[in-house]
């Protein structure tokens, strides 16, 4: 994910709330409350502080909410802000946005009511949120003969075919939760891969020219290409649960070609920016996450969940933060700089990924850096919210 280049986009006349001026706005803010919320919840429940916030199946709940609840919605809020630039339409704004954000709200509300969730109307209002995210999207890329992007709605509809396997599980038909889980993580991944290949380049080039650095980030070419196809063909076959002889090398070449993608970006030459250098520990998250869900296929003294946390906390959780914090404050009109508190977000966010996967790897440490993980995680968001959401809630300065 990212934030498109080509400018803020055009918006109709709007006098309602301002949080509905935007896609952004509800989504982002939407992303960053139920964040820490959800994961409040899963750490009283393992603590044991509270029964689960689902008592039909609690790790099942716990990975649908951090998927489809706060993932999806982050990547909503992305796209509905990047495609009027890359059609030129006006955006989606006013009721129907926020529609669509109630629809969005209302599957986090019924993920936590027993009589409601594992039913077939409470999946019904789950998986509205994303077949109608699905129309409109689909519906601007295709007026707007923007073929290019075409993949974006490729991408929406997996994630939808994604949940309702999900869901299938959870109102008893058939054993797809798993299934389901790997395919919505995989096109998260994807899209981080694809929109990060097209953006951060593109962000760190204009800023090392701004500076008079003649040492550019390479231009996309074999190498990108490369980098792509093994990531979709290796987290293909971890999808589809190929055997490990299979799936484990092919990850770890995945994480590699998008190491020696990532080192062509000049990204260490942004240390002094935050928000631009985020972006490429966010991408160089992905690289290390497949590379060692790879080697968690082949060598089982590294545990699958360290391999996974590091793709969910590390590659989509900072890029999600690096994504909300750049989008919100390029469109409400600020300067694009990490200021302290903006900083340690992202600090807060890498040190949850660290922890967490240490948890499964230190011998009698789990809990407290479990702990560890949690609060930062929680911290980061809590933090973002604290600083970002009365930006989505208030004009765009200087209007």
């Amino acid at each position: 994910m990212g934030v498109p280049s080509g400018g803020i986009p055009r918006y109709r006349r709007f006098d309602g709330p301002t949080l509905f001026q935007a896609g952004f706005r509800p989504l982002f803010l939407g992303a960053g409350l139920w964040a820490p919320a959800s994961l409040a919840l899963w750490l009283l429940f393992l603590f044991g502080h509270i029964t689960s916030p689902n008592p039909t199946d609690p790790l099942f709940w716990h990975m649908h909410e951090m998927l489809f609840g706060f993932g999806v919605a982050a990547a909503a809020g992305f796209l509905l802000t990047a495609i009027p630039n890359w059609t030129g339409h006006l955006p989606l704004q006013g009721r129907p946005l926020m529609l669509l954000w109630l629809l969005w709200a209302a599957g986090r509300l019924i993920a936590l009511v027993p009589g409601l969730s594992g039913t077939i109307i409470g999946a019904a209002v789950d998986l509205s949120f994303l077949a109608a995210l699905l129309a409109a999207i689909a519906r601007e890329i295709v007026t707007g003969r923007n073929w290019r992007n075409l993949p974006m709605v490729a991408a929406v509809a997996l994630l939808l075919m994604a949940n309702t396997l999900m869901q299938v599980q959870a109102i008893g038909l058939a054993e797809t939760a798993m299934f389901g889980m790997r395919l919505g993580l995989a096109i998260l991944l994807t899209m981080i891969a694809l929109v990060g290949g097209r953006i951060i380049p593109s962000f760190t080039r204009n800023w090392l020219v701004k500076r008079g650095d003649a040492r550019l980030p390479g231009t996309f070419g074999a190498v990108d290409r490369v980098a792509l196809a093994t990531a979709v063909v290796a987290l293909a076959a971890w999808v589809a649960a190929l055997p490990s002889p299979i799936v484990g090398p092919l990850l770890i070449v995945a994480g590699l070609a998008a190491a020696v993608r990532l080192a062509r970006w000049r990204g260490t030459r942004t240390c002094s920016e935050p928000l631009l250098f985020v972006l490429h520990v966010g991408h160089g998250w992905l690289a290390i996450g497949m590379a060692m869900l790879g080697v968690s296929e082949v060598w089982p003294g590294l545990p699958a969940a360290s391999a996974l946390h590091a793709l969910t906390i590390g590659a989509i959780g900072t890029m999600t933060l690096a994504v909300m914090t750049r989008a919100t404050l390029g469109h409400t009109g600020r300067e694009l700089t990490a200021g302290l508190g903006t900083t340690t977000i992202f600090v807060l966010i890498n040190v949850a990924a660290i922890g967490r996967i240490g948890a499964g790897l230190v011998g009698g440490g789990y809990m407290p850096l479990l702990a560890l993980a949690g609060t930062a995680w929680i911290g980061a968001f809590a933090l973002f919210v604290l600083l970002y959401g009365p930006m989505l809630m208030r004009p765009r300065a200087g209007s």
